[in-house]
C-alpha cells in the first residue's frame, strides 16, 4: 500500500530542485534544462527568491552554501559578511544600547550574498553571468504574483516606511498602493542595477567577467551608491530613534566570500556536515551526539518519548550554542570538545522523564564564565516598542514563531549537490539605498554587546548568524541535501526529519509532511532575544495522546494549527543515479521539480 502523501515524492535520473518557491524552482529546472549544472542552478534560483520572497531575503544579505562536487569532500561557502571595522563595543554603548537593534543601519554588516552567489558560480558553474540572472531581470521589469505573506508585510509597514523610510514606500507600494495577494509586483531599480553589472561583466574569460561584476559591487558603482547615502543617511529602527551606520565604502571593497572546511559527525552510516560555529549548523551535529545514547529507533516517531527526548537534547545543544558558538576568527570556540562522542554521552545522562526548565549549557574547562553567562542572559527580560519595523522577517502564520527566509537544494545528473540558505537584507530589515532596489541587512542584531562572549560584538568578526543549510553522505553512495528556513527552528526541523528518515523509514515527502515541534525554551537569536524556558511548540495534528503526554513530563505546550510548522525541502541521490526530491506543502509555496 503507498502511504497517502500531500505531493509525490518527485523521482528520476536528470536532476532535481527544491526550494521554497514553485517559480524559483522551475527556475532552476530551467538551467538545469538549458545544459548548466547544479551550481549554475543554484545561483539563478537564489537570484529569483530575492525577487519573490523580498521579506525573507534580498541581494545585500547573507549566504551560507554546502555543497559537493564528485570528485570532492563537501565544502562551505561562507559568504557571511563581517562586523564593520568601525562597530566596536565602545561606539555601541555610547548610544546607550543594552543590544543591538533588530533594523535599521546599526545592525548592518557588510552584505555577503551576492559576492557568495557569484563565487560560486566563476569557480563551480559553467554559465555566464547574464544566463543565471536573466529570469530575475525578467521577473523585475515584467511583474511576479505577491505573495499574501508580502502583501501584509508590506501593508503593515507602509505608514512607517512613508513616515521613516520613503525610499521602502516607493518601491514596495508605489503610489502608495499596497500590492495585493497575486497581483504582479515590480521593481525596475534592482532591475537595472542587476542590467548595469551584467553590462560591466567584460573580460576575456568567463571567470574575469564574473570577478568585474563582483568588482562592480564591491568595490564600483554599488559600493559607491551605498557609501554616498551612508554619507547622510540617518534611519529610524526599532528603538525609536535614528542612527547612522558603522558600514564603511573600505569595508565593502575589502571583503569577500571565502570556502571552508566543514564540520561533521558520523551517525548510523551517515556522516552529516554543517558549516563552523559562526552559524548555528553544528547544534544539529552536537544533538545527534547526544541522540546516539537513545534507541530512536523502537520509539514511535509521533509518540510522546520521542519528542521527549529530542526537545530535551535540543535544548542542551542550543544552550552550548549560546554560550560556546562565534566566529572561530577571532574566538577559540571549543568545537571539537562539543562535538566529541564522549561529551555527548555525558549530556544524554542530563536527559530524565521530566522536561528541564534550566539552561543547562556544558561546563568546559577555561569557558566556565562563559556557561554562567548564559543563564544570566536567559533571566533578561528587553521591553521594546510596539515598531513593526523589527528587522525580522516573521512566518506570520505562527504568533509565536518568529524568524524565516528562503532554501534551496538542487543535485544534477552529474552528482554535483548544493544546499543554501541565502537570508538578510528583508524589505523590513532597512531602508531601500535609493537607486539601487534593494535594503541593506540587519544582522550585527546577533551580537552581543557584552564583555568577553563568543558572539560578543568585534569588528571584523562574522555574527552568529542561523543560517545552516545540510548535506549527509552514506557509506553506500547515497547524498542528501536538504534544510529549512526558520530562524532559530531551521536546526530542530532539520534534525527531526533526519531521525525519521534514518530510524524509521520515511521517505522525504513523507518525513516533511510529518508533524513538527521546536523548543522556544532557549534565548532567541533575533532582537529582543526572550527565552521561554519548557515552551514546546507542535502542530496540531500530533495524536492527542503525544500531546497530554508532553504535558504530564513537564512541556509548557503550544498547539500550532495543522501543517503550519517548518518549510523544508529536501533532495536525496542514489550512488546508482536516482534521484528524488521533495518540498513543504506548508504555505502552499514551496515545491520540488526532475526529471
Amino acid at each position: 500500500m503507498i502511504n497517502f502523501t500531500t505531493r509525490p515524492e518527485i523521482q528520476g535520473t536528470f536532476g532535481v530542485v527544491a526550494s521554497t518557491h514553485w517559480i524559483a524552482s522551475a527556475v532552476g529546472m530551467s538551467i538545469l534544462e538549458r545544459g548548466g549544472n547544479a551550481f549554475d542552478a543554484a545561483v539563478a534560483t537564489g537570484f529569483v527568491l530575492q525577487v519573490l520572497e523580498p521579506h525573507l531575503n534580498g541581494p545585500a544579505g547573507d549566504l551560507p552554501v554546502l555543497y559537493r562536487t564528485p570528485e570532492r569532500e563537501p565544502k562551505v561557502l561562507c559568504a557571511q559578511g563581517p562586523a564593520p571595522r568601525a562597530a566596536t563595543l565602545e561606539a555601541m554603548r555610547a548610544l546607550d544600547l543594552e543590544l543591538i537593534p533588530g533594523s535599521g543601519l546599526l545592525a548592518t554588516v557588510v552584505p555577503g550574498a551576492f559576492d557568495g552567489w557569484l563565487s560560486l558560480l566563476r569557480d563551480h558553474g559553467t554559465m555566464e553571468l547574464k544566463e543565471v540572472l536573466e529570469p530575475t531581470i525578467y521577473y523585475l521589469l515584467n511583474g511576479y504574483p505577491t505573495l499574501p505573506a508580502v502583501s501584509d508585510a508590506i501593508a503593515e509597514l507602509l505608514p512607517f516606511f512613508k513616515a521613516h523610510w520613503p525610499s521602502s514606500a516607493e518601491v514596495w507600494a508605489p503610489g502608495d498602493v499596497v500590492p495585493q495577494p497575486g497581483s504582479l509586483m515590480r521593481n525596475p531599480d534592482l532591475a537595472r542595477t542587476w542590467q548595469r553589472i551584467c553590462d560591466l561583466a567584460v573580460g576575456k574569460s568567463r571567470e574575469e567577467r564574473i570577478d568585474a561584476a563582483r568588482s562592480a559591487w564591491s568595490d564600483g558603482f554599488v559600493a559607491d551608491t551605498i557609501a554616498d547615502w551612508l554619507k547622510t543617511a540617518e534611519v529610524m529602527d526599532v528603538t525609536g530613534r535614528r542612527h547612522r551606520a558603522f558600514l564603511a565604502r573600505e569595508d565593502l571593497s575589502q571583503w569577500r566570500a571565502r570556502v571552508e572546511e566543514p564540520l561533521s559527525v558520523t551517525y548510523h552510516g551517515w556522516t552529516v556536515y554543517k558549516t563552523g560555529p559562526w552559524g548555528q549548523g553544528p547544534v544539529l551535529l552536537q544533538a545527534l551526539q547526544i541522540l546516539k545514547n537513545f534507541d530512536l529507533s523502537a520509539m514511535d516517531p509521533m509518540g510522546p518519548q520521542f519528542v521527549h527526548t529530542v526537545v530535551e537534547a535540543i535544548k542542551l545543544a542550543w544552550a552550548d550554542r549560546e554560550a560556546y558558538y562565534g566566529d572561530p576568527d577571532f574566538f577559540d570556540v571549543p568545537i571539537a570538545q562539543l562535538l566529541a562522542e564522549d561529551y555527548g554521552r555525558e549530556r544524554a545522562k542530563l536527559i530524565g522523564e521530566q522536561a528541564s526548565l534550566d539552561q543547562r549549557p556544558g561546563i568546559l574547562p577555561g569557558y566556565e564564565n562563559l556557561a554562567e553567562a548564559v543563564v544570566t542572559r536567559a533571566q533578561r527580560r528587553i521591553e521594546v516598542e510596539d515598531n513593526p519595523a523589527t528587522g525580522e522577517p516573521t512566518m506570520a502564520h505562527l504568533t509565536d514563531v518568529r524568524g524565516d527566509t528562503v532554501h534551496l537544494d538542487i543535485i544534477d545528473r552529474h552528482g554535483n549537490m548544493v544546499s543554501a540558505t541565502p537570508s538578510g537584507g528583508w524589505l523590513q530589515s532597512n531602508s531601500i539605498v535609493p537607486g539601487l532596489g534593494f535594503a541593506l541587512n540587519s544582522r550585527a542584531q546577533m551580537f552581543w554587546l557584552d564583555e568577553g562572549l563568543a558572539s560578543t560584538l568585534r569588528p571584523g568578526a562574522r555574527p552568529r548568524t542561523t543560517l545552516t543549510p545540510s548535506l549527509a553522505l552514506h557509506e553506500d553512495g547515497r547524498g542528501l541535501a536538504f534544510g529549512t528556513p526558520g530562524g532559530d527552528q531551521q536546526d530542530q526541523w532539520q534534525l527531526i526529519w533526519l531521525l525519521r528518515f534514518v530510524h524509521h523509514g520515511l521517505n522525504l515527502q513523507e518525513g516533511i509532511d510529518a508533524p513538527l515541534f521546536h523548543s522556544q525554551h532557549f534565548q532567541a537569536s533575533f532582537f529582543p532575544r526572550h527565552a521561554n524556558p519548557g515552551r514546546l511548540m507542535l502542530e496540531a495534528s500530533f495524536p492527542e495522546e503525544t500531546i497530554s503526554g508532553l504535558r504530564e513530563r513537564g512541556h509548557e505546550i503550544l498547539v500550532s494549527p495543522a501543517n503550519t510548522i517548518g518549510r523544508l525541502t529536501a533532495t536525496l541521490r542514489h550512488a546508482d543515479g536516482r534521484l528524488q526530491a521533495a518540498a513543504t506543502p506548508r504555505l502552499m509555496q514551496a515545491y520540488a521539480i526532475g526529471r
